[in-house]
């Protein structure tokens, strides 16, 4: 499948993906926004975290009135350096908050950033709608026969290594061509297991070198060859911090720049600390594709 010189290196044809959410076919004719809401005081971003659930149903309401359609919540700091966490790390805050949520806001779809399939199991089974794994499996033998069985949506992430030790000296052949190898092995691990609702994440920041993250922005438009929905993560991150020398609280016009670009390469989910700014990013580039 992946066979392309530098030459060849264009935007593919396109289709309209979609994934099944609660029976339903969601069809990603427009990008839509995934508000991050961090169950942990290690985030990198303080803007992110949610230490008790009236702080997390704050965060929420703020996401869905700035334009969210899916909320992310993770148990566990993936920051780099980050050591692993357990379930026992993650369950107990994670199962009241998609409970609280799901009263609260029902209409949301939710996704549980994690990398166990225990937890996976047990969050879908409290009600959330979507699994994101940083690992592409990699941490829990499990995780592909549990999402198969699960057959929710699946957020199929690109790293290397752990968070503790990825950022040591990352290094690639070419890193757009290698991600979509590895990530093309892995998805078809999943459907030969039956699970069809994958999400393609290039993993901004997961092991790359700011280089390496600016070529795979320049290359995202090759990701569309899989026909899945694309998910992009780039906000407040180091390749917008360490560029411009700002902390993460001054990064959010750097990411508005670089969400536009994620956009006009084919990106369907912008994941963000920010998504009233990022759903006025996507209403622009909508109103701009209009006239292209």
């Amino acid at each position: 499948m992946f066979c392309m010189n530098e030459a060849t290196k264009i935007t593919p044809s396109y289709q309209i993906p979609s994934i099944l959410l609660r029976g339903i076919p969601f069809r990603f004719e427009t990008p839509a926004v995934m508000g991050i809401i961090n169950l942990t005081d290690d985030s990198f971003h303080s803007g992110s975290r949610a230490k008790s659930l009236m702080e997390v149903l704050k965060l929420a309401e703020k996401h869905i009135t700035g334009g969210a359609v899916f909320l992310d919540l993770g148990a566990a700091s993936t920051r780099p350096g980050a050591k692993l966490s357990t379930p026992q790390d993650e369950l107990p805050v994670l199962l009241p908050a998609i409970e609280a949520l799901r009263k609260e806001f029902p209409g949301v779809y939710l996704s549980v950033d994690t990398y166990h399939s225990f937890v996976a199991r047990e969050t879908t089974s409290a009600g959330a709608d979507m699994i994101n794994d940083i690992s592409a499996g990699r941490f829990d033998p499990e995780m592909f026969k549990t999402m198969a069985d699960l057959r929710v949506p699946y957020v199929l992430m690109h790293s290397i290594e752990t968070p503790e030790t990825m950022q040591m000296n990352p290094h690639y052949e070419d890193v757009v061509m290698d991600v979509l190898k590895q990530l093309d092995e892995k998805r078809k691990q999943l459907l030969a297991l039956g699970l069809a609702d994958i999400l393609i994440d290039p993993g901004f920041g997961f092991g790359k070198t700011l280089e390496h993250n600016f070529r795979l922005m320049a290359g995202l438009q090759n990701f569309q060859l899989f026909n899945a929905p694309v998910l992009v993560g780039i906000s407040r991150k180091s390749m917008i911090t360490k560029t411009l020398n700002l902390s993460s609280d001054d990064a959010l016009n750097g990411t508005t720049a670089l969400n536009m670009v994620a956009l006009s390469k084919g990106a369907h989910i912008l994941r963000v600390h920010d998504s009233k700014e990022a759903f006025e990013t996507i209403q622009l580039f909508n109103q701009m594709s209009r006239f292209q």
